[in-house]
């Protein structure tokens, strides 16, 4: 169990992906599953249910032979078949059928998969595939439910008699209609069905001139219906005859529930496993609607985010078709607090509230849109202090309530804590609450936590910087439009771009210069270094991504030519074969022609065998030769490229080697490294490289 609150539930909107994961659900076991989700510090649990989650995602994505997880829960007939006695309904043994065949279907679709599918393969544990089951139950039921008249020898015979019955009464009924009608006492629509039995719609006024019993009336009271008298004795036998038909459907049913009662213990595990798979399917839809994969989870406390996105929004942007700006921030025992400073509307908030849900929900088992060569840690506790709190039950202010939850942090946040602290310290007197929330953060910083504070205060900014375990970052703004980027860059704080923004909202210059000379004109010194050092760092990081990216294309066109000339040669080379090949077999028919005119010029052909036998070893051993000669040439082939692979020291590169581009000069550090491909950062431009484009640098 993890530290993770009902303020930290809403503050993250953890809840509303609790919602999105229980819409997904077929059953209701599912779904109470989905509203009770919550996080976990125990590593076997979430790695297990990542890798099963990842695994179903793989196999619907990669379009493997797997049923869909479509079924009615049947808690209710488990529930029955525990009392001895009772009986399943018609209904209740098709739910229990469509669970085995289903059951049946994932075992079948799993069977020889370990190696694939690991995790998948041991949920099933003792449920194996159980054709018994189907076998009783289809022997009484037919494909539409109804219970077959070859289920008993005495159901068979009551339904025969009840068919003829059914004629004799139609028989009986045609009659006495065509009379009526000859008479002209029937209404237009001359007969109905009432109480299973067929009756004369006979208008009212002659309702006394037909024999037989009056069932009842229309509305109107203008049409009385009628069962004929001739009727009435068959009627009444058919109903004795469909009686007897229940009472053998009820005895059929009963002694078809204890044949199935056996069984009980594997139909129990069976619906676990739907009810565990159903679960799983609604993580994999969430995970395949915001592109989530499943990242590395790790011993040591650190987060390693590359490309992620928040999921909620990245969510809302896709459905208005808006581009979502995906981030890259690490956490680790070295750099465990972020503080993110920069103006309103930048993306401080989303970029914290983004962490804490990431990481909630990696806890929680499920897949985020991150690149999966990301890497998390686990926390025992995940807590916020977010947004505009009150206590209107404890008439407590928005401030007065963050002081009590800061106390509760102060006093039971530690080492395997991550804290996410919006607009700190805000709520009282610039000054006073700043020196409060600068003693708060050192506090915080002295228990150990990991987290990501963003402020607007200059003395944390600066308080960070005197702390090695404690990184600065912030949100760029376009140099040219004092936009937000929303990008977020690591090692320097942010400027709020107070006056920038306010001159381009078109406040007049002088008031804007009054402003600046009421404060401390070190301080506007300072912001206005921070403002001018942002700008040119966002010119900086465009600059360099354009660079970065024409190196790259560059990169992979020289690749494309190389690999175009490639097969161009071997074009060359395999018509120059054909063409050889072709001269020999000329070669060789002008041969055989000679064999052929000496064999039939009447002279002695031992010398002429002789001859062919010469011949036919030349032709093997040329046949050979040519083949082994190809084969070295192949091996050549592969041996150069392997060298020239190799000349790149690629064996070499590894997590925090530095790198370069073999078609660039910029430098970049290798974040990952998974099967032949490296995800390499070059500031603040992260990419995904194959090893043999890379130069190893130290």
């Amino acid at each position: 169990m993890v530290g993770f609150d009902d303020q930290t539930v809403n503050d993250l909107e953890f809840s509303t992906i609790r919602q999105l994961l229980e819409d997904h659900c077929t059953s209701d076991a599912a779904r109470r599953k989905a509203q009770t989700l919550e996080p976990s510090a125990h590593r076997p649990t979430v790695t297990s249910a990542l890798q099963s989650t990842d695994e179903l995602r793989r196999i619907r994505v990669e379009g493997h032979t797997f049923p869909t997880l479509v079924f009615e829960e049947i808690r209710g007939e488990i529930k029955l078949l525990e009392v001895s006695g009772s009986a399943l309904t018609e209904a209740g043994f098709m739910r229990v059928l469509q669970s085995t065949r289903l059951v049946n279907d994932i075992v079948g679709a799993l069977h020889g998969r370990e190696r694939a599918f690991p995790r998948l393969c041991g949920m099933l544990g003792t449920v194996s595939e159980n054709k018994e089951i189907v076998k009783e139950i289809e022997a009484v039921f037919d494909p539409k439910g109804g219970v077959r008249s070859q289920a008993s020898a005495d159901l068979g015979r009551i339904r025969i008699n009840i068919q003829t019955a059914r004629r004799q009464v139609n028989r009986l009924f045609d009659k006495a209609m065509r009379s009526c009608a000859k008479q002209g006492w029937l209404s237009d629509t001359a007969e109905g069905y009432l109480n299973e039995r067929r009756v004369l719609a006979v208008a009212s006024t002659h309702k006394r001139k037909v024999r037989g019993s009056a069932l009842g009336t229309s509305k109107t009271g203008s049409v009385t219906f009628i069962e004929p008298a001739d009727c009435h004795q068959v009627n009444h036998e058919l109903e004795m005859l469909r009686d007897d038909e229940r009472r053998e459907i009820v005895r059929i049913l009963r002694d078809l529930t204890q044949r199935i009662r056996k069984h009980t213990p594997l139909i129990k595990a069976q619906q676990r496993l739907l009810v565990r798979l159903d679960f799983i399917q609604a993580k994999v839809k969430l995970a395949l609607s915001m592109d989530a994969s499943m990242p590395h989870i790790v011993k040591d406390l650190r987060m390693d985010l590359l490309k992620a996105h928040h999921p909620l929004l990245m969510l809302a942007h896709r459905g208005k078709g808006l581009p979502v700006e995906p981030q890259h921030l690490t956490l680790h025992e070295g750099r465990r607090m972020l503080i993110i400073s920069g103006p309103n509307a930048g993306g401080k908030s989303i970029t914290l509230k983004m962490v804490g849900l990431l990481q909630a929900m990696v806890q929680s088992g499920l897949l985020v849109p991150v690149h999966p060569d990301s890497a998390f840690g686990l926390f025992k506790q995940i807590l916020t202090d977010i947004g505009d709190n009150q206590s209107i039950e404890n008439q407590l202010s928005t401030y007065s309530y963050r002081l009590n939850r800061m106390k509760g942090f102060l006093h039971g946040a530690g080492r395997n804590s991550l804290l996410l602290l919006d607009e700190f310290g805000t709520g009282s007197d610039p000054e006073l609450g700043g020196a409060l929330a600068e003693v708060f953060f050192e506090e915080l910083y002295e228990k150990g936590v990991f987290g990501v504070i963003t402020t607007h205060y200059a003395n944390i900014k600066t308080r960070a910087t005197q702390m090695p375990e404690a990184i600065n970052g912030s949100m760029l703004f376009d140099a040219e439009t004092l936009s937000p980027t929303y990008h977020l860059d690591l090692g320097h704080p942010g400027s709020s771009f107070t006056f920038e923004v306010a001159e381009l909202n078109g406040i007049p210059a002088d008031i804007i210069d009054r402003a600046k000379q009421k404060l401390d004109p070190r301080k506007v010194k300072l912001d206005g270094l921070i403002a001018s050092l942002q700008k040119e760092k966002t010119r900086h990081v465009k600059i360099t991504d354009r660079q970065l990216q024409a190196e790259h294309a560059a990169s992979e066109a020289k690749r494309s030519f190389e690999e175009r000339a490639a097969r161009l040669e071997e074009r060359q080379e395999s018509v120059q074969r054909v063409g050889k090949d072709q001269n020999d077999a000329l070669v060789r028919g002008k041969k055989l022609q000679q064999f052929i005119d000496r064999f039939t010029s009447g002279q002695s052909n031992k010398p002429l065998l002789e001859d062919i036998r010469k011949y036919l070893s030349v032709e093997a051993t040329k046949q050979t030769e040519k083949a082994d000669a190809a084969a070295r040439k192949k091996e050549a082939a592969q041996q150069r490229k392997k060298s020239k692979r190799t000349k790149q020291h690629t064996d070499r590169i590894a997590v925090g080697s530095t790198v370069r581009l073999k078609e660039g000069r910029q430098r970049g550090e290798v974040l990952a490294v998974k099967g032949k491909k490296a995800t390499v950062a070059f500031g603040e431009f992260r990419t995904r490289v194959e090893l043999e484009d890379l130069v190893w640098v130290r």
